[in-house]
């Protein structure tokens, strides 16, 4: 069996393994098995353990994954996600969090933040409830 050397750092954009294999609808050890065969390609982290890029997942599925938030609120929208920045300033902080394909900013209070252990390459949910969504069009195009 060949050696892998650990990445370095792993892409932002990776699950770990038992969450590429729920995403898939397979156990970890199928997961492990279609990586030994080389079905799909991983990623190992300083720990030698299994990261799968989510382009794998996707590639591999034919879409993006459904990943569970867990936890039950009335709230529908639901975006898991890694915390990419965190800038306090007085009491109040901002989150910069990266949620698949999208980037969210959550202003909390510090004492949240603090209470939280939000620091950068913590998973997080980001559950948003608001009275008033607006869209647009980024074509310019109206009637």
């Amino acid at each position: 069996m060949p050696t892998r050397r650990p990445s370095p750092t792993p892409s932002p954009r990776v699950l770990r393994a038992s969450e590429a294999a729920r995403a898939l609808g397979i156990s970890l050890d199928t997961l492990r098995r279609w990586d030994r065969d080389g079905r799909i390609r991983v990623l190992r982290d300083r720990a030698n353990r299994r990261m799968v890029p989510l382009s794998e997942v996707e590639r591999t599925c034919g879409k993006p994954p459904s990943i569970r938030t867990g936890g039950q609120l009335s709230a529908r929208n639901r975006l898991a996600g890694v915390v990419r920045g965190v800038e306090k300033d007085g009491v109040m902080a901002l989150v910069d969090i990266e949620a698949g394909p999208y980037r969210l900013a959550a202003a909390i209070t510090r004492d949240a933040v603090e209470e939280l252990a939000l620091v950068p390459g913590v998973p997080v949910v980001a559950t948003i409830k608001a009275t008033s969504v607006m869209v647009s069009r980024d074509d310019g195009v109206s009637r």
